[in-house]
């Protein structure tokens, strides 16, 4: 048995002719290592896909899982846009300035100056309860006498009412995330306590994110070509010149990708719970366990994939190596440092003689289980199973605070 305090999860994930991951400019992502230029997909597409898929093995799918949303108009569409049927326009907009300066920083009536910030549903609910419960109050104020006639003073004095209303909420409610979340742990939802989360408006707001999520790059160097379509007019058909009505370039490219995340137990227990770190193995471990089995498998399952009409770029890992121990984790990065060839039995063996080095030379003793396609037992220290078996020993693992070898 070793402890559990830290689950690594190595893929290999293999595409052709597909599009995975844009740049600024449309074409695939790439990264030079080893000398060799690689194409990429960025941790950030890939944790976006994991966090969106409609799968069996959703995230929210989770018991107790609540749901977080990002965007810099999260007031303006989950707060204030329920209460528009029934509330004037100038209440709403008293209310807007107040929320959205609370949630965003004190330029946050500019939409373009805010952040695009990551709020869980339970707080959007709590937030969208208070404005109800003020709006009244502020259109009452509003509305006394003269404060709707041309009379700028009177105006001037219902705006000051109003305003008078709102300054005592601001105050108590200064630093509403953070207390939010000191009283339930997921208040900021399930994807804010997976991946993390920064709010610069209410520093204390702040989630560490337990899991760690490398980019994903080839293990042999770029494969790539520019791509020359068209597409034909149909209704010129019969004419006589009928030929392309447009004619375009993209990228495509092919590769064999090594990826790379880390869950850190403890953290992620952590954020799910409230307890404190040192505290994990006391604490329920529950979801824990149930997030550690469903990322398992969205990781090995779920593509990302830009043009997914025109190249349908479906796969799932063709090697999954899960590793439990109680060391700072590492990457098999390194073992691609040179390139290899195109090849998954290549990859495979330079993954297993990188692995055995390290194991040589530090004797960190992980726990280990793999899968992959291959009648040689590459690697020798890790037994094979099917993405079923290591998801639920994964799982066991964090349930258990250990992992069986």
């Amino acid at each position: 048995m070793t402890t559990s305090r830290f689950l690594q999860i190595h893929t290999l994930h293999s595409y052709s002719a597909a599009l995975l991951n844009l740049d600024d400019s449309g074409l695939a992502k790439r990264i030079k290592y080893g000398g060799a230029m690689r194409t990429r997909v960025s941790s950030q597409c890939l944790k976006r896909h994991w966090r969106l898929a409609d799968d069996p093995h959703a995230l929210l799918k989770i018991a107790g899982a609540e749901d977080a949303f990002r965007s810099r108009e999260l007031v303006t569409l989950k707060v204030l846009e329920p209460l528009s049927a029934s509330y004037k326009p100038l209440t709403l907009a008293v209310l807007n300035d107040t929320f959205q300066k609370h949630v965003y920083g004190d330029k946050g009536t500019d939409k373009k100056s805010r952040q695009t910030l990551l709020l869980g549903a339970p707080e959007l609910r709590w937030l969208a309860k208070e404005a109800d419960s003020l709006a009244p109050q502020i259109e009452a104020a509003l509305s006394a006498p003269n404060s709707d006639a041309t009379d700028k003073k009177a105006v001037a004095q219902a705006l000051k009412d109003a305003d008078g209303i709102l300054k005592p909420w601001v105050s108590d409610k200064k630093n509403n995330l953070s207390t939010l979340r000191e009283q339930n742990a997921l208040n900021a939802g399930l994807p804010a306590a997976l991946f993390g989360r920064m709010v610069t408006s209410d520093p204390a707001a702040n989630i560490e994110a337990p899991i760690h999520v490398a980019h994903a790059f080839t293990v042999h160097e770029e494969e790539t070509e520019s791509d020359y379509f068209t597409a034909v007019d149909d209704l010129k058909r019969d004419e006589d010149d009928s030929g392309a009505d447009t004619i375009q370039e993209t990228e495509l490219m092919s590769g064999l990708f090594y990826g790379y995340a880390v869950v850190d137990v403890p953290g992620l227990v952590s954020n799910l719970t409230g307890c404190e770190r040192p505290e994990w193995t006391s604490a329920d471990r529950t979801m824990a366990a149930e997030v550690v089995h469903n990322l398992i498998y969205l990781i090995a399952e779920v593509s990302p994939g830009a043009k997914l009409g025109s190249t349908a770029p479906y796969g799932r890992a063709e090697m999954v190596l899960v590793e439990a121990g109680d060391r700072q984790p590492r990457s098999l990065s390194a073992a691609f440092r040179t390139p290899v060839r195109a090849d998954l039995y290549a990859a495979l063996k330079a993954s297993a003689e990188h692995l055995a080095t390290m194991d040589r030379l530090y004797e960190t003793g992980e726990a280990r289980r793999t899968l992959h396609p291959m009648n040689e037992d590459v690697f020798r220290s890790a037994p094979r199973g099917s993405l079923r078996e290591i998801a639920e020993w994964a799982k066991a693992a964090v349930l258990n605070g250990e992992a069986t070898r």
